[in-house]
This record gives C-alpha cells, sequence and structure tokens, in this order.
C-alpha cells in the first residue's frame, strides 16, 4: 500500500506543479476560446490542462517502475498492459491538444478513439470471457472481444466528456470512481492473491493522482480547463483499469480450482464486477450521454451538437449555485460508487441496500430544495464559510461602518450649501434638501444644475 501512496502522490505533486505553467503555455499560444452559449463562466478559460495531468502520469509510472514491489507490474507478464495504455493514452491525448487549439471535428475524434481504443486491444488489454450465472465462463471470440473493448472505451470517454461542464466537475467525479476502483481491486490483489488485478491497481492510484493534482486549478473559480486533452485520457485510463483485470484472467485455472461451473461463476463475480463498476460510477453522465444523443436527434440536430441540456445545467437552471450543483453530482457518483462496492465485498447486502436507500432519500431531498442552506453548529461557525453561518447578514467591521456613515452624513460644523435653480420662467427654485445633500457630496453642483462660473 505505501508504494501505491508514493506513486500516487508523486503523481499529484508534479500534476499540481505542472498546471501553473501549463496555464501560462495555453495563454500564451492562444488556447482559450471565447464564451459560448452553452457556457456558464463569463470570461474566456485557458485550456491544456490536460498537458499537464499527462506529466504527472509519466512521472507516476517512472517512480513506479523504481520501486522495489512495483517492479513486477513492470516484467515480462505485465509490461504489455503498460505498453497499452501509454500507447492509448498518447494518441487520445495528441488528438485533445489539437482539439483544445484548433477543433477538431466530432466524427474525427470519434474515429481517433476508436483507433486509441484498437491500439490497446492489439497489444493484449481485451476482454476474453464473460461469466454467464448458471452457465460459468463464456470465451468471447477475439473479433467479439475487441468489439466490447472498444464500444467500453469509446463510451467511457465520451461519458466523461460530456460531464466537463462546470468548475471541477470531471475530475472530482473521476477522481471518485477511480478511489472506489482502487479500493476494489487493491482487495482483489491483497486479500485474495489475484497478481493480476495489480496493473489495475496502479492505474487506479495514477488515477487519482491526476485529478488531485489538477483539482486544485480547476475548481470554482477556475484558472484552467483540462479540456478534452486532459477529460479523454481520463475517460481511457478509467476503462482501461477496468478491462485490465479481465483480460489476464483464466477462466480454466480458476474451475479447476473451484471443481465446477456454478461455484466457478460466483468465484468469477468479484472479477467482473469492475466490468460493471466503472459503468455504475458514471451512470449519471451515461444517463446524459443518452438523454443528450435522444434530446438532439428529436430535434433534428446532429448529436454531437452541444447545447445547455445537460444535467449540470439543469441544476443550475432549478436555483443551485455552480458550487452546489457540482457537489450534488459528487454525492451521487460516490453514493453509487461506494454501495457498489460494500454490496460486492460484504455479505450483509440487506443493510448496505438500506443505508444506500436511506442515502438517497437525502440526495433527493437536497435535489429538489435547491434554496436550502445548512447552518453550521454554534461552535464551528468561527471556521467556516460565511454562507454556512446563522443570520444571511454579517456584522461589518467598525471601521468600514465608520467610513460609510462619514459618506452618508455631512460631517459636523460643515454647512450644506443652498443651490438654487433657474427655471424657465427665469425665477429661481430652490431645491429640497435632498437634492442640497446630494449635491454637497458631489461638490459644488454647479455642474449639475447649469450655473457655471463666467470669468
Amino acid at each position: 500500500m505505501r508504494e501505491y501512496l508514493l506513486v500516487l502522490f508523486s503523481t499529484a505533486a508534479v500534476t499540481y506543479l505542472l498546471t501553473g505553467p501549463v496555464r501560462k503555455f495555453a495563454i500564451k499560444i492562444g488556447a482559450a476560446p471565447p464564451i459560448r452559449a452553452r457556457d456558464v463562466h463569463r470570461e474566456p478559460i485557458p485550456r491544456l490542462g490536460g498537458i499537464a495531468m499527462f506529466g504527472g502520469l509519466c512521472a507516476g509510472l517512472l517512480v513506479a517502475s523504481q520501486l522495489h514491489n512495483l517492479r513486477a507490474v513492470f516484467s515480462e507478464g505485465s509490461a504489455s498492459d503498460i505498453k497499452a495504455l501509454l500507447s492509448g493514452v498518447g494518441i487520445m491525448w495528441v488528438l485533445g491538444v489539437l482539439d483544445d487549439k484548433w477543433g477538431v471535428d466530432a466524427l474525427v475524434k470519434l474515429g481517433g478513439q476508436m483507433i486509441a481504443a484498437g491500439v490497446m486491444v492489439y497489444q493484449g488489454i481485451t476482454v476474453i470471457s464473460l461469466p454467464v450465472p448458471g452457465v460459468g465462463p463464456v470465451a468471447l471470440s477475439p473479433t467479439l472481444g475487441m468489439v466490447i473493448t472498444v464500444a467500453l472505451v469509446v463510451v467511457m470517454v465520451n461519458a466523461v466528456n460530456f460531464i466537463d461542464g462546470l468548475d471541477g466537475l470531471a475530475g472530482g467525479m473521476v477522481c471518485i470512481a477511480a478511489i472506489a476502483f482502487f479500493l476494489y481491486s487493491y482487495r482483489l490483489w491483497y486479500v485474495y492473491q489475484i497478481t493480476d488485478a495489480a496493473p489495475s491497481v496502479l492505474f487506479s492510484a495514477l488515477l487519482i493522482g491526476m485529478c488531485l493534482g489538477f483539482l486544485p486549478h480547476n475548481l470554482h473559480p477556475a484558472r484552467i480547463f483540462m479540456g478534452d486533452s486532459g477529460s479523454m485520457m481520463l475517460g481511457l485510463m478509467l476503462a482501461v483499469s477496468a478491462v485490465s483485470i479481465t483480460g489476464r484472467v483464466d477462466p480454466d485455472l480458476i474451475t479447476q480450482q473451484a471443481g465446477s461451473q456454478t461455484a466457478t461463476t460466483h468465484i468469477l463475480v468479484p472479477i467482473y464486477i469492475p466490468l460493471l463498476l466503472p459503468l455504475a460510477v458514471v451512470a449519471l453522465p451515461l444517463a446524459d450521454l443518452v438523454l443528450a444523443v435522444v434530446r438532439r436527434s428529436w430535434a433534428g440536430r446532429s448529436p454531437f451538437a452541444a447545447d445547455r441540456g445537460h444535467l449540470h445545467h439543469r441544476l443550475m437552471e432549478i436555483g443551485h449555485s455552480h458550487g452546489r450543483a457540482v457537489l450534488i453530482m459528487y454525492f451521487w457518483a460516490a453514493l453509487i460508487a461506494f454501495g457498489t462496492v460494500a454490496i460486492s465485498v460484504t455479505n450483509t447486502g440487506r443493510t448496505v441496500v438500506l443505508a444506500c436507500a436511506g442515502l438517497c432519500l437525502i440526495g433527493l431531498v437536497v435535489l429538489v430544495l435547491p434554496w436550502y442552506r445548512p447552518k453550521a453548529p454554534a461552535a464551528a461557525q468561527a471556521v467556516m464559510p460565511p454562507r454556512y453561518r446563522k443570520g444571511r447578514k454579517a456584522a461589518r467591521p467598525a471601521a468600514v461602518e465608520a467610513t460609510a456613515k462619514a459618506e452618508a452624513e455631512p460631517a459636523a460644523g460643515v454647512e450644506v450649501p443652498t443651490v438654487q435653480l433657474r427655471t424657465g420662467s427665469g425665477s429661481m427654485a430652490e431645491l429640497s434638501a435632498h437634492d442640497q445633500e446630494l449635491l454637497g457630496r458631489m461638490g459644488t453642483g454647479a455642474h449639475a444644475v447649469g450655473e457655471h462660473r463666467r470669468n
């Protein structure tokens, strides 16, 4: 565990340190596109945050290759997974950088995503079999395994890309998914001694580090966006973490140990759940993806045409603030992710289901009450943000109050001049006391009433 944590924090540190220079570079080359109709920010924000994340990934892999226990992942048996990951991530990263700077057609991006997935399949990351309850593991043909793997990668990449619409939303949700997946795959590797899960544990640790290092720069108000160079890379890594376990499991060996096909199915369930876990984690983005395709096709537009109908946009339309909408999406992602992990690793499924149902009820209440603002206990209000304190209007400092009062009232002993206004008939009409006070604060008020000095 210590070596995985070292890789995680190394990746986070490098990503964090690189993001600042990358932001300056993005501004210099003009990678800050103008505001679009569907954007929620009000000023151009530089993109290309994926460059810093890619640097953190390379640094994390370099650190992992020098650690004693993780060298086995880079051995002959698992080295193909590392090479496949770098190949796919490299293609996806270059495609994203080009899109962040110059813009790439949606169909071209889809083709690039399929090419990246195909390169990884060619290098060994593929689904080779699936367990069927009552039947046992069903081996897949190379063609069918390739199709399933490519489809999983493309869907995951576009799901993460779709939720990259608010500050910190995509990075935070992927980080939650990666933490849940790290805990699950680490349990398979450490508890069940499934050594083929080691690459997946490493990939999850790298993914967590990339997100944690980038989020401080991307939380609202964001100073830089990850862009497609970051979102597509995160989606690909999440898919690879899932497929790398199932792609290296030998069902025949487990069948010999279990003694029957039915027992084999139950044993293989913990191994094949990672195929469903990432999909469960991004269930909301996947639902958003499906709804967007249906909505745009029904309106006669291209399924790839951007709009403001995504879930996070709708949360803001019903009254939730930017930060609150992001936290709501975090909550549901964490509930689904860790709920799935808890059900898969415990025997008390009923307790977990009831706990998840209670949390769902709380989430629904918060979801439909956008005006609700929780208040912190009195003992904790001193360290909480002002919006969580009792009393909506905080007392102003004494110095600020005195300055405002001095500006609002004339000083003692200062006589407010009486200003007369020449009417159309030539007579003079005296201004009201309120107007005299206003003109006194402005100065003589001569220009305001037309009484210019003639020399």
